[in-house]
């Protein structure tokens, strides 16, 4: 498949993630497919203390079972952007969420998807764990001065 599908396909697999369908979900990923976040982040922490997700049906249960129980509410993601070159497509994002807890969640994302033959084979994802944390552990807004700044390095 072109780039061009690729990143389409990947725009679509976000569209059906939304939809929570474990038959849909199931049918953008390979049966052997993985999905990696960095180790002792936040989400991994407050479901089982995975970070390393190892097949289809592991991702289809994150997705449209665990997820929610995590980011309970007022679940927004912002795109910031589609990247592809070849069977490779990056994702940039913002998720804002209600916690389990009550509290305000809002981080930014990168996910690089890796394609086989026109299904999800890899998925790596990235973000500001720092930032996650603070969030995970903060059960209101209102009380803190400070929120959680990302912590970014500029070249």
């Amino acid at each position: 498949m072109s780039a061009a599908s690729n990143k389409q396909l990947i725009i679509d697999a976000w569209r059906i993630f939304a939809t929570r369908d474990a038959d849909q979900v199931r049918d953008v990923f390979a049966l052997d497919a993985e999905w990696l976040a960095p180790a002792d982040n936040a989400t991994s922490r407050a479901i089982d203390g995975t970070h390393h997700l190892i097949g289809r049906d592991r991702i289809v249960r994150f997705l449209t079972e665990e997820f929610s129980t995590v980011f309970v509410d007022n679940v927004s993601i912002e795109f910031a952007g589609f990247y592809a070159d070849g069977d490779t497509v990056v994702v940039e994002m913002r998720l804002q969420a209600t916690l389990a807890h009550g509290g305000h969640y809002d981080n930014e994302y990168c996910f690089i998807f890796e394609l086989e033959s026109g299904l999800v084979k890899r998925v790596r994802e990235y973000m500001d764990t720092q930032r996650g944390a603070a969030w995970f552990r903060s059960p209101t807004t209102s009380d803190r001065q400070d929120q959680p700044e990302a912590t970014t390095t500029h070249h």
